[in-house]
Formats: structure tokens, sequence, C-alpha cells
């Protein structure tokens, strides 16, 4: 059996010693020394000593403060408050959005990246302009995206950056830093048990500014800017010292997961059949969750599924349905064309990549797709296991 995914976070025997240390602290919250020596290795680690960064209890809270932090600031009004992101996102994006007090404005994506694409998002801001306060976009399934671009756009547009890195802890840009380091505007990641750091549940904020990431840390604690005083917009966003003492452990084997997921990733391109198109890479190594492809054009996703879960292979399908053919986002959101978010939505399968796969697993999975996709129509073949 090949399951779609199979977390593995730090083995609770390991964690003894630092549990140990909490207990005997007293300390299970608010920012205690776990966080504050997690959140310093991993800036020292991953993001070359530079900026900071803030845990948090999970990302979709991330999202939220930083959000409410760094949108355009204007007197209210009638018009509507837009956060501009890409439909082929996790609902989460949408919902803290709209939890924030903006609508989330969909783009469509670029064909090749499955990241938001430009020419949508710079249609939309001729359209909507200075109701847009918020662009957040995605860096799809722990790709990279280019931060450039995004720091034009706020210059030209004024509107507040925040990028949902959910999958991309790990990923590695072209000189060899954490994805985002050295941007001056959030960049959120999820520790979520599924990804490829995954700590059971969890987020980390980083961002170049220091000052960002001190206002976002008082607003994760209910705004208290002086001791049991708000003096800004607050949420509880802290997360626990038993989460921390789990993300340092995973901080030991960091490197060594997400290159293992990453050569996994090229038995897959190796191996995978003709008519399968791949996610265009960016960076120097990128953190996969899984292992994203598209189908043919015509060839039946259910049907390619039903027979590789006969075979006891599990697969997903991200993001299908994308946000806008979601029920509760059609009713409130706004949409460009999404042509072509439509079209990789309906194609898009979502093959199994984990930490403890061996390299015979990724070409069992690729040759159980071979006569599955060869033709359209012809998903029903069966395949030996």
């Amino acid at each position: 059996m090949i399951p779609f995914i199979s977390v593995k976070t730090p083995a609770f025997a390991s964690l003894i010693d630092s549990l140990l240390e909490i207990e005997q602290s007293g300390i299970h919250s608010n920012y205690g020394p776990k966080n504050t020596l997690f959140e310093t290795r991993l800036r020292d680690l991953y993001f070359n000593g530079t900026g900071n960064c803030l845990t948090v209890c999970n990302a979709t809270i991330g999202l939220m403060i930083a959000m409410k932090h760094v949108a355009r600031q204007r007197q209210s009004s009638s018009t509507p408050r837009y956060a501009l992101m890409p439909s082929f996102t996790f609902a989460a994006a949408a919902h803290a959005a709209l939890w924030a007090g903006y609508t989330p404005l969909f783009c469509d994506i670029d064909p090749e990246t499955w990241a938001a694409c430009p020419v949508s998002e710079c249609r939309l801001i001729e359209r909507y302009g200075d109701s847009i306060d918020l662009i957040v976009p995605y860096a799809t399934f722990g790709n990279g995206i280019d931060l450039n671009h995004y720091e034009k756009l706020h210059k030209e547009t004024g509107a507040g950056i925040v990028i949902d890195a959910a999958a991309s802890l790990g990923t590695l840009d072209e000189n060899g830093h954490g994805f985002g380091t050295g941007f001056a505007h959030p960049v959120v990641f999820s520790m979520h048990a599924t990804k490829t750091f995954g700590i059971g549940e969890g987020g980390v904020i980083y961002c170049a500014n220091p000052d960002t990431i001190a206002a976002l840390r008082t607003m994760g604690n209910f705004g208290f800017g002086s001791p049991r005083s708000a003096t800004n917009h607050g949420i509880n966003s802290k997360m626990t010292e038993f989460a921390a003492a789990i993300a340092l452990a995973c901080l030991t084997t960091m490197e060594e997961v997400a290159n293992q997921r990453a050569a996994l990733a090229e038995i897959y391109c190796c191996y995978l059949p003709p008519g399968l198109e791949t996610q265009q890479p960016w960076g120097r190594r990128r953190s996969y969750q899984f292992m994203p492809v598209l189908l043919p054009e015509g060839c039946s996703r259910d049907e390619v599924r039903a027979a590789l879960d006969a075979l006891n292979i599990g697969t997903g399908a991200y993001f299908s349905p994308h946000l806008m053919q979601q029920p509760y986002f059609a009713q409130i959101c706004t949409a460009d064309d999404l042509s072509t978010t439509n079209n990789v939505a309906d194609r898009i399968l979502s093959l199994p990549l984990w930490t403890d796969m061996t390299p015979e697993m990724p070409r069992r999975v690729c040759e159980a797709l071979q006569p599955l996709v060869t033709l359209p129509g012809a998903a029903t073949t069966q395949v030996a296991a």
C-alpha cells in the first residue's frame, strides 16, 4: 500500500528531556523560551540570520494578523476593500482575508507555474484600483515565486503584501537561502503535520523588517503593547511551548527531510508517463508536500484515481474545486476570468510523496499510471499490483 500522505513527526521519546524542561520551568505559552529559541534558530539556519521570525498557533491565524497589520490604511468608506489572491489555493487564505475584513478578489494563474498570473493581477489592479488594500500571492505547492514582482506591485499600488507560503518551509531560493529571505513583507508558513516541516499544528511568520514582527507579536498577544493593556488590534495567536519543542526537534532533520523529498520528486520526473505535465520549478530546492501533476486533456481524473485506489495507491486533487467553485466563496467573492485556473483545477492530480517513501514507490506509482493516461478515456484499464 502507498498512502497519499504519511505523517512523520519527531518520536515522543526524543522529546522527553525538552518536555521535562517545560514542566520544570512552569512556562507553557506566552512566547516562552522554547518559542524564542526556535524563532532564533530558524532565522539563523534558514533565513541567513536576517530579519525575524514569529511563531503562531497555526498559519491561518498568522495570515489573519499579517493581513490586518499590513493592509492599506484608509478612512472608512462605502468602497469595497479587496484582497487580491489566486483562486487556485487553499480555503484558509480566503477565510483569513474575510476574517480580517477584506473581500477576496480572485485572479487567474499562470499555466506554467500555477501561481498568480501577473497579467490577471494587473488587469484587476487597473479595474479596482485603490479598492485593493491587500495582495496575497500563494507560493503554489511549496514552490517559490518572484518576490521582486510583489515588491514592485507594493510600490506601484500602496497595497499591503502578505505571502502565503503554507508549504514552502524548506524551499531554497537561487542563493540557497530559505524562501522569503530578506523580503520586507510578511511570509507565512504552515507547520501542519502534513507539511515537509510538520509539527502537528503551528505556523511561523518571517519578515526582514523587525518592526513588522514586533507589531505582529503584540497583535498575537491580545494587542497588549504594555502589560495587560491593549494598544493595537489583538487576538491570541501564540504557539505553545510543547509545539515549539517539537519544532526545535524538526529543525535537526530539516535538511535531510527536504533533500529526501526532493530526491523522490526527481524519481517521479524521470518515470512519469508522457502526457503528464509538471509545475515549472523555481529556486535551488522545493519543499514537496506531495507530487502535483496535470493529466492530459480529456483524461478522466475520477477514473484514474479509482484505478489507482484499487491498487492501494492513494491520491489527492489539490485544489479542485478551486475557491471560486466553492459555494460559500462564489456567493461573496469577485473574480477575473479564470480560464487557466479552471483548466488546471480540472486536470490536477496529487501523487503520494512523503518522507519515508522508498525510491521504488514513485516508480511503482508511475508504472501504474502508464496505461491510465496513455489515451483519454483509457483510465479504466487495470494494472497489475
